[in-house]
């Protein structure tokens, strides 16, 4: 039986720490899906169909990892994928006390479900998808933080009224 874990978030964007944690997952597992979820909390910066292409076009020469988008719990997509772990990544212990309370809820939701944490590399642990849009938004280095393979049309972006008035 193969092991197939689902690395779930919005990704938006997809940054060199969400990176480093599927370089570690392929250490653990056959195959990992990049799975990008609908947050109807979480204002996007980026259509849904330009982060799928982008994690399409940083794995592309990867066959063990897949990308692709779901609605609704997470629990069912990893069910729908026939997948029994759920790939998380820890950058602060912030985001263990977050995780776990998720992973204690998708754990109740699917029995076959196993949560696994990694911890993300110091050298990418402050990364996040907001800073990375911040500095996006307001002209800054972003470049670094993002995998090569990634190319940002800024100018629509930085044009836009930046004060809350993300699309």
């Amino acid at each position: 039986m193969q092991k197939i874990a689902v690395f779930p978030g919005t990704f938006d964007p997809f940054t060199n720490g969400h990176y480093d944690i599927v370089k570690k997952g392929l250490l653990l597992f056959d195959q990992i899906i990049v799975a990008i979820g609908h947050n109807a909390g979480k204002k996007h910066l980026f259509p849904l169909d330009k982060r799928l292409e982008w994690i399409k076009k940083v794995y592309k020469n990867e066959p063990r990892v897949h990308a692709d988008t779901y609605q609704g719990l997470t629990s069912e997509f990893c069910k729908k994928r026939e997948a029994t772990f759920l790939l998380r990544g820890l950058r602060t212990i912030n985001d263990f006390e977050y995780e776990k309370q998720i992973a204690r809820v998708n754990e109740h939701l699917n029995s076959d479900l196993l949560n696994v944490f990694l911890i993300s590399d110091e050298s990418v642990s402050s990364v996040s998808s907001t800073i990375v849009r911040d500095l996006i938004l307001y002209n800054g280095d972003y470049q670094r933080f993002i995998p090569s393979e990634i190319k940002i049309d800024v100018e629509p972006l930085q044009s836009q009224d930046t004060k809350g008035k993300r699309r």
